[in-house]
């Protein structure tokens, strides 16, 4: 909010939507960097979240809050506690979306007495965090995957993933490619087992569900009176996709020992204690699970992983178009760490297959 003008025009946006009080008090809100994100306080007492959708978020914006709308209303049949499920407010004209030229709009209700926690959590959030990706799961596994738009495609399909790296390999377009040999060697040697995963879902080996495909601990929100998860947010990138990912995504982020970009490999290794937390609360809330799903856990962590590492080289090599960098060799620092994220998980291999303690 730079000018009182805009102020009032958010004001205005924020009036457009069905909350049955005006609103009286605006402020930004979040630490989120893609959409522009504030928090309404109404006459009444009662409170919202108002954001716009950033447009590179994606190009259909409409489509994206459709998919939200079916998820939420299938998860609200299932829960009687509406500060279960995240609730988008419709405008008075019965539209999930507000298009205007300044961009799409949208708002939900703002759950009360509630946190995000931050970085990876404590031991006991972990836990308690895969119990609530894990219930998601659990939830919508009896809603048609097929309905929802897929927001973001081939997001997690590992092979396309590895035939963009192959393309920012023989461009060279940063000429950066003579200084990284040995990563691109070790991608090269397990591309073909990081697109197991995807050849599993095609053949229909591997059930597709809706899956969230963004699992760090900031996306659930707890109770801030009871430390209890609530519900799931930033459904964004909620889409058909594989159960494996999803728990796959939070082991790499959740059970490494350091941050995405750290220079010092020695400070990364996997957390096995973490890894089996976290695999502990994913099954027993998903127990619709096939035991191929379960036996391949693992392998899920393991997959995007390293097709994260990729990502990160293809970045750096095609000149940092894509990641936000604060310094110019952080793709390649994060391609390391996760590189050698996969090397711990090589090496910790039969521990992280072994299901006695679950």
């Amino acid at each position: 909010m730079k000018t009182t003008a805009d102020k009032e025009t958010l004001y205005e946006i924020a009036s457009a939507f069905d909350t049955g009080s005006e609103a009286v008090y605006l402020e930004p809100f979040g630490s989120g960097h893609i959409n522009r994100t504030f928090r309404i306080t109404c006459r009444d007492g009662r409170r919202f979240i108002l954001q716009m959708i950033s447009k590179t978020l994606t190009d259909y914006p409409d489509k994206l809050m459709d998919n939200i709308v079916y998820v939420t209303n299938h998860l609200r049949s299932k829960e009687q506690d509406p500060r279960k499920v995240l609730t988008p407010v419709f405008t008075r004209t019965s539209l999930s979306l507000l298009s205007l030229p300044s961009g799409s709009w949208r708002m939900y209700r703002y759950v009360e007495d509630s946190f995000c926690p931050e970085g990876i959590g404590t031991e006991e959030e972990f836990y308690l965090a895969a119990s609530a990706f894990g219930k998601f799961e659990e939830q919508l596994s009896d809603f048609d995957p097929s309905l929802l738009f897929e927001s973001l495609p081939d997001f997690h399909n590992t092979p396309f993933r590895f035939r963009q790296f192959h393309e920012a390999l023989n461009k060279n377009a940063a000429g950066r490619k003579e200084g990284v040999s040995r990563e691109i060697e070790f991608l090269l040697a397990h591309e073909e087992e990081a697109g197991m995963l995807q050849r599993m879902r095609e053949s229909g080996e591997l059930p597709v569900r809706v899956t969230h495909n963004d699992t760090k601990l900031n996306n659930i929100l707890f109770d801030r009176k009871t430390g209890k998860p609530l519900c799931v947010i930033d459904l964004d990138t909620v889409m058909p996709g594989l159960s494996l990912y999803d728990f796959g995504d939070a082991i790499r982020f959740g059970a490494s020992t350091a941050s995405e970009d750290e220079k010092d490999l020695e400070k990364v290794t996997l957390n096995l204690h973490r890894y089996r937390i976290f695999r502990k609360g994913f099954q027993e809330a998903c127990p619709g699970l096939t035991p191929l799903e379960r036996e391949l856990l693992p392998l899920g962590a393991k997959v995007i992983t390293t097709e994260q590492a990729a990502r990160f080289l293809t970045d750096y090599l095609n000149g940092d178009r894509y990641y936000q960098i604060s310094y110019e060799e952080q793709n390649l620092n994060r391609t390391r760490t996760q590189i050698r994220l996969v090397q711990e998980m090589e090496r910790n291999w039969a521990a992280m297959n072994l299901n006695a303690e679950l």
